[in-house]
């Protein structure tokens, strides 16, 4: 039997915990650590942490148990900026990293210093880092890239997705500015806490992996109400690429209490591809998932900041049965 990939899970939040579920259940990887600077998770056993029974692994504030790892699975924030410290620390441990940042989804068009800072520390230390979720990462950037694969030729790629945040964990619906006033959105919006992080870096991703050479992205953000004016009930936001002053990228993101959630894809091309997910992608499932599924392809890629488009298709390839 070949020996287990030894993994470190850092952040204990919604996602990090959603990851240790799923690792807990697979043969191939060993779990070895669990990383949190939260005072009130230190020092207890990660399995009260999941509402079970103690599993024999205690939570640390120290993320030196990332020396003891083949992977990290990074799930903190969603700027670089601020994690870049964190996923450096893991690095100069000599250790791969797999994170939900979404800003490190594609890093290289907006983040260009940070990346080339952790792609020279990932060569030099032999270790692998890339940045995965279901969005960015995913549903309005990898998964219209794969079906480009039927197209002759690509004009415009679109990609629209919509959450019903009704149905969602509050953190996702304070991020969205539910419940706020439209001049508490606005606030927020302006200090940087609210509104989905991303989106512009699955335009790059997009982008890059059409070889289109865009000279524009851009995003705009609304909030969005329901019956009631005076209270917003989430955001709007819409990414697009320009290439020749031609909208050639639309990204459309809808995270609202109330609206019918999908995921939808349209490629105008030869020929163009249709595509709708009824009902979306569970964002949370998905983005746990995804991180785990890649453990093994991370862990054989060649060394640097590495995106998506640059590994074989992230897959579950374990039984759900006998």
């Amino acid at each position: 039997m070949e020996r287990r990939i030894r993994v470190v899970q850092y952040g204990l939040g919604a996602i990090g915990l959603g990851i240790v579920r799923i690792l807990l259940e697979r043969p191939d990887v060993e779990l070895v650590g669990a990383v949190d600077i939260a005072p009130e998770k230190a020092g207890r056993d990660l399995g009260e942490l999941l509402d079970g029974s103690p599993i024999g692994l205690v939570v640390t504030t120290d993320p030196t148990v990332a020396e003891d790892a083949d992977v990290v699975l990074h799930a903190t924030q969603s700027r670089l900026g601020q994690v870049a410290p964190q996923i450096l620390r893991c690095v100069e441990g000599r250790a791969n990293v797999i994170s939900t940042c979404e800003e490190l989804v594609y890093p290289w068009f907006h983040h260009a210093e940070e990346a080339r800072r952790l792609d020279a520390a990932a060569r030099a230390h032999g270790v692998t880092v890339t940045g995965v979720g279901i969005n960015p990462g995913f549903a309005m950037d990898l998964l219209p890239v794969v079906l480009t694969a039927a197209c002759r030729t690509v004009r415009v790629i679109r990609a629209e997705r919509r959450v019903d945040l009704s149905q969602r964990r509050e953190a996702l619906r304070q991020k969205a500015g539910v419940g706020l006033t439209e001049v508490e959105f606005w606030s927020g919006i302006e200090a940087g806490v609210l509104g989905h992080v991303g989106l512009v870096e699955s335009v790059a991703l997009v982008g890059a992996a059409m070889g289109w050479p865009l000279e524009v992205i851009a995003d705009r953000v609304e909030p969005v109400f329901g019956e009631r004016r005076d209270e917003v009930a989430g955001v709007h936001q819409v990414a697009y690429g320009l290439v020749d002053a031609q909208e050639r990228i639309r990204l459309e993101l809808t995270m609202a209490v109330g609206v019918a959630s999908l995921d939808r894809i349209s490629i105008e091309g030869d020929p163009s591809v249709r595509v709708e997910i009824p009902g979306g992608l569970h964002g949370d499932l998905a983005t746990c998932a995804i991180a785990a599924n890649a453990i093994p392809i991370v862990y054989s890629a060649p060394p640097g900041v590495r995106t998506v488009l640059e590994f074989p298709p992230i897959r579950n390839a374990h039984r759900a049965g006998p």
